[in-house]
């Protein structure tokens, strides 16, 4: 019995440090990501100007791919305890970018437009308010400044995104329909990507829903998280 709790003690202390050093190495990966593709696209642009915007998304969407499809990791986080948050817009938004991004990927002629440039741009920089403050947390050194930008400057901006969304799958219709006409020319229905433009005219109004429902959470996860940092200043 005497040598049971120490190794109980110990496995307990092991699983913490593993799921610590995860959670570090995670949003560190992620900040690190975000950082490379915003400094890549600014720089880009003060370089070449406005031709910069027709090939950004050949120049970044690697790593905008392999950082998006993580984030699908972070449904997994929240449900296991690792990260503290709603499961419902994380749930929303990590669909909206995956989503959106897949249609970007199927799109090429879509790659080049200036729509898709801010449409990253937009992107990387919520990720950019939110992974330090999730770095600060797991490092249990939360800043004031982080939370407020975080749960506060960061709602307004993800209005601002989803308006940038609904743009981007606008300005991708007529791309989806010329797509769909010329993958089935015999007026085929099993062709795959005949049914695309249906989908994006469907996701519309499925994106404002979604996003309607994202900030109502986000605002009740803002008064809570709020409130408990001015609780524990008190």
């Amino acid at each position: 019995m005497a040598g049971f709790m120490p190794l109980c003690l110990s496995t307990t202390f092991s699983k913490f440090s593993f799921r610590l050093a995860y959670s570090f190495s995670y949003n560190l990966f992620q900040f690190c990501g975000h950082t490379w593709i915003l400094a890549n696209t600014v720089a880009r642009f003060l370089m070449f100007g406005q031709d910069a915007l027709a090939d950004t998304f050949y120049s970044v969407g690697f790593v905008m791919s392999l950082c998006q499809l993580l984030s699908i990791l972070e449904l997994f986080h929240i449900a296991d305890g690792i990260e503290k948050a709603r499961l419902l817009p994380r749930f929303i938004q990590v669909m909206e970018k995956n989503l959106l991004l897949i249609m970007i990927i199927m799109l090429e002629e879509l790659q080049s437009k200036p729509v898709v440039c801010v449409q990253l741009f937009f992107w990387n920089v919520l990720d950019l308010l939110r992974y330090p403050h999730e770095l600060l947390c797991v490092m249990d050194t939360p800043s004031s400044t982080m939370l407020w930008t975080r749960y506060t400057l960061w709602i307004p901006l993800y209005i601002l995104t989803v308006i940038v969304e609904a743009a981007t799958i606008y300005q991708a219709l007529p791309y989806a329909e010329q797509t769909a006409s010329q993958s089935c020319p015999l007026n085929s229905t099993t062709a795959p990507n005949s049914h695309l433009p249906l989908v994006l005219a469907l996701y519309l109004p499925a994106l404002t829903l979604g996003a309607s429902l994202t900030v109502g959470q986000l605002l009740k996860e803002r008064h809570h998280h709020l409130e408990k940092w001015n609780r524990k200043r008190k």
